[in-house]
């Protein structure tokens, strides 16, 4: 197509005189084409569609609301039934146009939204890998942000589930002591239980949340419109570019009280960036605005079933907390953010903070019990003792173990193997679990009652090499009373081999008379 520049130089061109060759020769435009611009006076004619389809918007209308929404049945019902000549892409188009659907939306230009005092506050996540205490730890940060004050509250978690996301927030609206009317938030399916944005329907866990919180409502905004909540978003790149840098952190618990001192105390005092206004100002001009938190808010919590073992301990999250009384059976662990309560029957038995992120496989009692000499069975021991005496046995043993710890498919059924190879290590002679522990390598058996066996087979097969027994240790040789031994006359045994004889004789006499009567 010629553009409508080169259009109208074609046709002043011609007025002035120039040949229509000419022309054509110095703008590059064929002759046939040069013609045609300068019969149209160098405009261009519209073009009208003889085919362009049109159907009645109230029609398209109704038939949507017949249809449910489903443009398919739509487009079969007037295809089919009213004999209209329409194509589905056509038909989708239309219906866009007519701003009905799920798509209508998705083509909406975004309004810009004005701030106001104790309207929206905005929630997201955001993964990080950082390194924490020496080693790299992948962690997602949780923010909450007030728009119109600009105040911030951030945490980091190990890993974020809806439990995390009431605490969360309990926490954080504690902080405010206020609640704004509206929380925006992302499509996740911590909070919605299905849609999309407009059309999301929440969690009813999630709604009674927010009810209990100051009757805030949850706002999931369109996909692929993160920019809805840029407040929150902008408030991740702020972590990423003034928070992270130059600063290092020796534990998760480190990180969090360092991010609660910057996001509190340190940027509510910082002016905006464009607007130049201080946060901590802003927040008391919204306060009466904002609504304010009821007296008494349930803090979110967890009920998890556990068993009490026969040592008064039940486990939980990879510990083992001690439960008082004698007796052993069900309890009831409730799970808060930073403490677990124990019940029986409806009665508290016992309250513990919860260890620092990373403990595992400890067992804790409350202050002033004395702690029980038996150790739980159920309680993870590694077993790093046991292995180091057999791979020093022989070569063969430690090329087994690195084999067994491959076959195992679990840690407790590795540990489990290696004390029982280790316990029969010491029943058996050293030459003798050496060589059942070879065969057992070459046949790749990871059993140990056919270890055993084999052991058996290999003892009545006498196929074994065992060392001479006389064979001492080189100090013994050297002490005094073994040189005194050596000197000494070896003893008389002919009496017992005399008195063998006579027991011999005897069952060989009682065995000739009994054959002769």
């Amino acid at each position: 197509m010629i553009e409508s520049e080169k259009r109208k130089a074609i046709f002043l061109l011609h007025r002035e005189g120039m040949s229509i060759r000419e022309i054509s020769r110095q703008l590059r435009v064929s002759r046939k084409s040069v013609r045609n611009i300068i019969a149209q006076a160098g405009t261009p004619l519209k073009i009208e569609r003889e085919d362009k389809k049109e159907v009645d918007a109230e029609r398209l209308s109704k038939l949507f609301v017949d249809c449910e929404g489903y443009v398919q049945r739509m487009h079969e019902i007037l295809t089919q039934d009213e004999r209209v000549e329409i194509g589905y892409s056509t038909l989708t188009r239309l219906v866009r146009q007519l701003g009905l659907g799920a798509g209508a939306e998705q083509d909406r230009r975004d309004a810009k939204i004005p701030d106001e005092p104790g309207k929206e506050m905005q929630h997201d996540t955001s993964p990080y890998e950082r390194e924490i205490g020496g080693r790299r730890m992948k962690i997602v940060g949780s923010l909450l942000y007030l728009r119109y004050s600009k105040r911030r509250y951030l945490k980091f978690y190990p890993s974020f589930n809806r439990f995390r996301m009431k605490c969360f927030f309990h926490e954080a609206l504690t902080h405010f002591g206020f609640t704004a009317t509206d929380c925006i938030i992302d499509n996740t399916n911590l909070a919605v239980l299905h849609g999309t944005g407009a059309d999301a329907v929440m969690v009813p866990e999630m709604i009674e949340f927010a009810k209990t919180h100051g009757d805030f409502r949850w706002i999931a905004h369109r996909i692929k419109h993160s920019d809805r909540k840029g407040g929150v978003e902008s408030g991740f790149w702020f972590v990423e570019t003034n928070f992270f840098p130059g600063r290092t952190f020796d534990s998760l618990e480190d990180l969090n009280a360092q991010a609660l001192e910057w996001a509190t105390e340190r940027i509510v005092l910082k002016p905006h960036a464009k607007t130049k206004l201080i946060p901590a100002q802003l927040f008391e001009f919204e306060k009466e605005k904002l609504k304010k938190l009821p007296p008494f808010m349930p803090e979110p919590v967890q009920v998890h079933e556990r068993e009490t073992d026969q040592y008064g301990y039940a486990a939980f999250d990879g510990n083992y907390y001690w439960i008082p009384g004698k007796g052993r059976g069900r309890v009831q662990v409730l799970q808060y953010s930073s403490r677990i309560e124990i019940f029986k029957n409806r009665e508290r038995l016992a309250e513990y903070l919860l260890p620092a992120f990373g403990v595992k496989n400890e067992r804790l009692r409350p202050s002033g019990v004395p702690e029980i000499r038996q150790f739980p069975n159920n309680c993870k021991r590694p077993t790093g003792a046991e292995e180091n005496r057999l791979k020093a046995m022989a070569p063969q043993v430690a090329r087994y173990l690195e084999f067994l710890v491959k076959q195992a498919d679990s840690s407790q059924r590795r540990y489990r193997l290696i004390r029982g190879i280790h316990s029969l290590s010491q029943k058996l002679a050293p030459e003798l679990f050496i060589q059942a522990i070879s065969r057992a390598h070459r046949y790749r058996i990871a059993d140990l009652g056919t270890i055993e066996r084999i052991a058996q087979q290999l003892l009545r097969e006498n196929s074994f090499e065992m060392e001479s027994w006389t064979d001492l240790d080189e100090e013994i040789q050297s002490r005094a009373s073994y040189r005194d031994g050596e000197l000494s006359e070896p003893p008389d045994l002919s009496r017992y081999e005399d008195r063998l004889n006579c027991d011999t004789d005897d069952d060989s006499d009682g065995g000739i008379n009994g054959q002769g009567s």
